[in-house]
């Protein structure tokens, strides 16, 4: 089931991180889009996955995502 939700990320200082955690969740198996805003420090996920599969993703990538 195709789904949409919201991350709180904590980590990320600048572009460089933003693209680095879209990256890091867009490479999942199921997700559609990614729009990571680093003002806000959350990522708004399309597609189908898991929350545990994108706190992983987030994490292998070196930052801490909690699903809100």
């Amino acid at each position: 089931m195709i789904m949409t939700k919201k991350f709180k990320i904590s980590g990320m200082s600048c572009g460089h991180c933003r693209n680095h955690v879209a990256e890091a969740i867009l490479a999942l198996p199921g997700v559609e889009t990614v729009d990571v805003d680093l003002a806000e420090g959350t990522a708004k996920v399309s597609g189908e996955f898991t929350d545990d599969a994108v706190v992983k993703a987030v994490a292998d990538a070196g930052y801490l995502a909690v699903p809100e």
